[in-house]
């Protein structure tokens, strides 16, 4: 196949989710696969791309939670006709169980929501909490799900102030547990100081630091 039609198809998904039209994106997923495009490659270069795309539209204030939900509708579409193609046998491999929410008193969902689905499909067995989650709901699901990461989040600066005694109330529990914060307000610096194990600025990075941080265990 040749890159040109790859880097097509690739930016027709993208394209296709920030628009958030259901039907480009399922037409450029057939055609990915029909054309050997591998699909994993589709998904995290075509339609996280453009999710990533659709979060920096939000943050600047240029789409709403509405468009974010139906470009979130739009991705799945494209990941249904692409997961069963993944290289048979591997599959996106479950590397790790997140346990993932915004923290009390936070109501704030689309950037977490962002992380959950990124790290999602970058291979990790996610459990979304949703937002304004206390402490107890964060210990008791921990105790019974046995996460390996727990994910904070935070968009406030007020509720940015109560990680610190999150985040050593869990480690008392279970000091094996790693634990990753995030947010607006959060500097890696400040996720240091609180006393987590990772930080992440977007969701693409969250990937990213998730698998660093189980990878130093």
């Amino acid at each position: 196949m040749k890159e040109g039609n790859r880097e097509v198809i690739l930016k027709e998904l993208s394209e296709g989710v920030v628009q958030y039209d259901d039907d480009r994106v399922k037409t450029a997923a057939q055609k990915a696969i029909a054309e050997g495009v591998d699909a994993l490659a589709a998904i995290q270069e075509g339609l996280v791309r453009g999710m990533s795309r659709v979060g920096e539209l939000f943050q600047k204030g240029e789409y709403f939670v509405p468009e974010v939900l139906i470009c979130a509708d739009s991705l799945y579409a494209g990941l249904e006709i692409l997961k069963p193609h993944l290289q048979k046998g591997t599959g996106i491999q479950k590397i790790g169980k997140v346990l993932i929410g915004s923290i009390e008193g936070d109501v704030h969902e689309i950037g977490k929501s962002l992380v959950s689905m990124m790290m999602d499909i970058g291979g990790f067995e996610m459990t979304d909490l949703g937002v304004d989650v206390p402490l107890k709901k964060f210990l008791s699901e921990h105790k019974e799900r046995k996460s390996d990461i727990i994910a904070i989040s935070a968009l406030m600066s007020t509720t940015m102030l109560k990680m610190p005694e999150f985040i050593r109330a869990i480690k008392k529990e279970d000091p094996k547990v790693l634990i990753m914060v995030g947010g607006a307000p959060i500097s890696r610096e400040l996720a240091r100081k609180f006393g987590a194990d990772g930080y992440a600025e977007d969701a693409q990075g969250a990937v990213q630091e998730a698998k660093k941080i189980l990878q130093r265990q």
